[in-house]
């Protein structure tokens, strides 16, 4: 049977702990290559990772889109004072009609987009790490290290939904 979260759901500490970012940030870095790896020599992008679920190009494809919102959701958190960030609809921007373009497209703003992403993130300290966001409707605060846990975790988690798929189903 194929794991929703093969590799576990993210682990988010009460507190900031650097020591967990900096491995988050590490993770971002190579995610652009873990990607690649994953796909290399794949003979069915369009073939689901689990049944009735995304496809291995969309999955891709939402790689890009959701880095790239969280590497400008960054640059808004180290900019403004608390901004109110809109959430998107995963699932709507997964049924646009670029999720069938090339996944080279995709693979290649993963491959420019993360080391801007990591050179700003390193060079944050505690203050802004600490700094808040708002969700539209969520009263709750959220930091910009929580951010750093979650995507970090997130390209592995998609990454491990693709060589699981791939190393059962042959494709």
């Amino acid at each position: 049977m194929l794991e929703t979260y093969p590799i576990g759901r993210p682990t988010i500490p009460d507190t900031l702990e650097l020591g967990a970012v900096l491995t988050a940030i590490d993770r971002i870095e190579v995610l652009p290559e873990a990607a690649r790896e994953a796909v290399a020599g794949c003979d069915d992008l369009d073939h689901p990772i689990r049944p009735g679920a995304w496809t291995i190009r969309a999955v891709v494809h939402h790689l890009a889109d959701a880095h790239m919102n969280a590497f400008l959701r960054s640059k808004r958190v180290l900019t403004e004072d608390g901004p109110t960030i809109e959430s998107v609809d995963i699932d709507a921007w997964a049924r646009t009609a670029d999720v069938d373009a090339p996944i080279e497209r995709s693979l290649t703003l993963l491959d420019g987009l993360h080391p801007r992403w990591v050179e700003l993130l390193r060079r944050c300290g505690p203050a802004e790490l600490e700094r808040p966001w708002f969700v539209r409707n969520d009263a709750a605060p959220r930091t910009l290290w929580r951010s750093v846990l979650i995507y970090g975790w997130h390209g592995d988690h998609h990454v491990a939904q693709i060589r699981q798929v791939r190393d059962r189903d042959g494709v």
